[in-house]
């Protein structure tokens, strides 16, 4: 069985070493390493060749050892030419990975840190019939990440597809079934690539992993293996909390609030093709959106922008329009 992982980065070179390392610190040790990197600025491919990932910063492909054995890894560099996002930096090395035949193609942003035995506990349960196994995800304080996991709801799309799995269940089973997971550590059978296809790039950031998750779960069960551990030291969004009626709103800053674009439409796409109840979708999508408009013209800055964005987001969600340069153009053109 030959097993590689995929890690996308930008500018955060120094979790993507470490990510690497605890990589190369797996006691099943991996066949391949592919690190796609989204054009980052902040001099990663001069940290990856001092660090030995990679011979010089236009190579492509070298080898390194695993730190368990000392078996060597091949490591795959791939410097896209643009920042394409989460989404379409995955898309890029699953089909990297499924054309150069691995078996299981592990999937992991650069912020992920799996312990030493997380890929060896997960290739337990990888089996011919199993479309993707997954760990459990702990932020760096131990706490179960519990959104990384769950079931789709789709009769109830807003405010969130996924519906996580109780704690409980954490302790209680080895192992449970579940139908979306995010694509920070979940293993997947090319089998199951080769009838599905690669991640969809035009997402570019947000519900990428649930949409792929979605069509994984009709091909076969996805598997979340609880004693399989990785740690997500992800950075917490920045909000601005403001009180309104006696209770604390969160207000994306103006600054960051590109990256919202593509989670509203996103969603809204998805509830378009998966909905199980369109008209409660409907109801639901207009509820959100009336909800939304409010909360801007009552607490935000930026009111006109702010509001232009959102109009632009659910549109384009529900006409299915992918322009991923839009969300800038609109709030900084």
């Amino acid at each position: 069985m030959r097993v590689c992982a995929v890690v996308v980065t930008y500018n955060r070179k120094k979790l993507l070493i470490e990510c690497l390392e605890a990589l190369r610190r797996q006691t099943r040790p991996l066949d391949a390493i592919y690190i796609i990197d989204n054009a980052s600025t902040d001099g990663t491919p001069q940290l990856l060749q001092e660090q030995g990932y990679i011979k010089t910063q236009e190579s492509e492909m070298t080898k390194i050892e695993n730190l368990h054995d000392g078996r060597l890894i091949k490591v795959v560099y791939v410097r896209m030419k643009e920042n394409v996002g989460g989404a379409g930096g995955f898309h890029e090395g699953v089909k990297r990975a499924f054309h150069d035949r691995y078996d299981w193609i592990w999937l992991m942003d650069d912020d992920a840190e799996p312990l030493p035995d997380t890929l060896k506990k997960l290739l337990h349960q990888a089996l011919d019939h199993v479309s993707a196994v997954c760990s459990t995800v702990l932020d760096k304080s131990n706490n179960i990440l519990l959104n990384h996991r769950g079931h789709a709801n789709l009769e109830n799309i807003f405010p969130l597809i996924q519906e996580p799995i109780k704690e409980d269940l954490y302790s209680k089973k080895s192992s449970v079934e579940i139908d979306t997971a995010s694509f920070v550590g979940i293993l997947i059978n090319r089998k199951k690539i080769e009838r599905i296809g690669f991640p969809k790039k035009e997402f570019f950031i947000h519900h990428d992993d649930i949409e792929y998750c979605m069509r994984l779960r009709n091909e076969g069960k996805i598997i979340l293996v609880t004693d399989s551990i990785i740690l997500h030291k992800e950075a917490s969004k920045k909000l601005i909390k403001k009180k309104f009626q006696g209770k604390t709103r969160h207000i994306v800053p103006f600054e960051n609030l590109w990256l919202n674009y593509y989670g509203i439409r996103n969603l809204t796409y998805l509830g378009t093709i998966y909905s199980k109840r369109k008209v409660k979708f409907y109801v639901s999508l207009f509820r959100n959106f009336v909800l939304m408009v409010g909360g801007i013209l009552l607490l935000s800055d930026n009111k006109y922008k702010r509001l232009k964005f959102l109009i632009n987001a659910y549109l384009d969600g529900l006409r299915g329009r992918f322009d991923n340069e839009k969300p800038r153009r609109i709030l900084y053109g």
